[in-house]
């Protein structure tokens, strides 16, 4: 990460309260159906889930750090027009961002978790930088996709795309390698170790990401993960979990 990092790394940081920590990226179901049994299929779950949804998430978080101040512009010209109601004024602006990130969330458990840590973490997006409008915006539009909600925060705190999606890229793997740590009693230690190989591919994901995150929305990346759909769907339907999703 360059320029406005420590901001960046605020955002990768577990004890921002964004709420991060209630999810398990599908690993606890993962884990409940034998498919992560310890530290090597860790690995090969980690690398699926930055290859597909980290891809995606990286992507979003970049070209709505991209497009954060022009959707403020936007909402506030809209704003001035009489009659405007509040979701028109302000909706509007994320609302393709939002469309590309629902078609590119096929599973409805995983839309309402998205969407969960996207209130989260706006909250506490808020907090941290009052002055930047567009999140007030998203607040007043609806309730918005957790990527969506991190670029627009990169972007409050003066960061850069690649640092949005560099953020959401180390968050596809880590948030999974730390709930794989309670699931299964994993050393710590070991994690980390499987997270530090991940790295040059973390880098190589939001690099990418950042890329295309300049170009036309309908061309961000759209790997899907129909294995992590499932996961998400039967998570959802279990009556005792540890995570959320």
């Amino acid at each position: 990460m360059t320029g406005a990092s420590a901001a960046a790394v605020l955002l990768a940081d577990a004890r921002f309260p964004a709420g991060g920590h209630a999810h398990s990226g599908g690993l606890e179901q993962a884990v409940t159906e034998g498919t992560v049994t310890g530290l090597s299929s860790l690995e090969q779950f980690l690398r699926g889930r930055l290859r597909t949804a980290g891809v995606v998430a990286a992507a979003l978080a970049a070209a709505a750090c991209a497009r954060a101040p022009c959707c403020a512009r936007c909402a506030a010209g809209a704003r001035s027009a009489a009659g405007a109601n509040a979701a028109d004024r302000t909706g509007n602006a994320w609302a393709l961002l939002d469309a590309e990130a629902d078609a590119r969330t096929p599973s409805p458990a995983q839309r309402e978790a998205s969407r969960s840590q996207g209130r989260a973490l706006l909250r506490a997006a808020r907090a941290a930088w009052p002055a930047a409008p567009w999140l007030e915006d998203l607040a007043d539009a609806y309730p918005a996709h957790h990527a969506i909600v991190l670029g627009a925060a990169a972007a409050a705190a003066g960061a850069t795309p690649g640092d949005a999606a560099l953020v959401a890229a180390y968050q596809a793997v880590a948030g999974p390698a730390s709930a794989a740590v309670r699931l299964l009693a994993l050393d710590p230690m070991r994690v980390s170790a499987v997270l530090a190989d991940l790295a040059s591919q973390v880098e190589d994901v939001a690099r990418r990401a950042t890329a295309a995150a300049h170009g036309p929305l309908r061309e961000l990346p759209f790997p899907s993960a129909p294995a992590l759909d499932l996961l998400a769907e039967a998570h959802a339907r279990m009556e005792v979990r540890l995570f959320a999703s």
